[in-house]
């Protein structure tokens, strides 16, 4: 009841003017459209709710559209993997971080061989066939990027990568299970649904790679700090057992800040 009470007193100094008419939420399409908008619509009704104005759901079709549209100023709220964050982080700026699994706030990728394969350690993928989820994932590739950097091994000049079609998990699986390539990059949470497309038993894990931090709920950077910290209350105060987390399938958010993506450019060569 004091947090309500605190949270109304604070938004009463913030009528539905300083926000504009409406705002636009919009989630990186990582699933198909349904699939995103049973995801992100609990969460608007509730910033509508209790902001007082408008939040609609933005659908995109594709990581590019999300990518150019929020950089275009078409999102004013965002919630996207780590590295379309730092994409984007020019023009949009975190106020918090996804909770789920295991791993809490953070989570890491592996990298995957056929059972019966040569390749037993991070050296053994020099000259290499392998398939990644693609260029902008997390988790299907730059994960793994880092790790092998700090061992010392450019991945992009010396392995032979490739995407995995539609940019999917389970299609990496599939390439190595049928030896199209030697070795693969994949979230490490994908390997709980292994069994859906390829014998588990037939894939082994050669090792685990860098933890990074997990999907950023970002907002304009051109809003008012006062505005920015409203959205912040809102979304880290929603409890574990709320539908609109549930519909995310996310434990909760905490408060987070933009350095805490800096392993994420790291890995992607980008500067500060």
């Amino acid at each position: 009841m004091k947090q309500t009470m605190l949270l109304i007193f604070f938004l009463s100094f913030f009528p539905q003017s300083v926000f504009g008419e409406t705002l636009h939420f919009s989630m990186l399409p990582r699933y198909d459209a349904d699939e995103i908008s049973r995801r992100i619509t609990p969460l608007a009704a509730h910033l509508s709710q209790k902001l007082g104005v408008s939040v609609e759901p933005l659908l995109m079709s594709n990581f590019s559209e999300y990518t150019s549209r929020t950089k275009r100023g078409d999102v004013e709220i965002g919630f996207q993997n780590p590295y379309v964050y730092t994409q984007v982080a020019n023009e949009h700026e975190v106020v918090a971080m996804a909770v789920k699994g295991k791993n809490g706030d953070r989570f890491r990728g592996v990298i995957i061989v056929r059972n019966d394969s040569n390749i037993d350690n991070l050296d053994d993928l020099k000259g290499k066939n392998v398939a990644i989820v693609g260029f902008s994932s997390a988790g299907g590739y730059l994960s793994q990027k880092l790790t092998l950097m700090r061992h010392g091994i450019d991945v992009d000049k010396d392995c032979r990568l490739s995407e995995a079609v539609e940019n999917k998990h389970e299609n990496v699986l599939l390439s190595v299970f049928i030896g199209d390539v030697d070795a693969g990059f994949i979230r490490e949470s994908a390997l709980s649904q292994a069994e859906n497309f390829v014998p588990v038993s037939q894939i082994r894990v050669v090792a685990e790679s860098a933890w990074l931090a997990n999907w950023a709920l970002s907002v304009k950077r051109s809003l008012p700090e006062r505005q920015k910290n409203i959205i912040r209350k809102i979304v880290t105060e929603l409890q574990e057992e709320d539908a609109v987390l549930k519909a995310l399938k996310i434990k909760s958010f905490r408060s987070a800040i933009d350095s805490e993506y800096d392993s994420v450019r790291v890995a992607a060569g980008m500067e500060r």
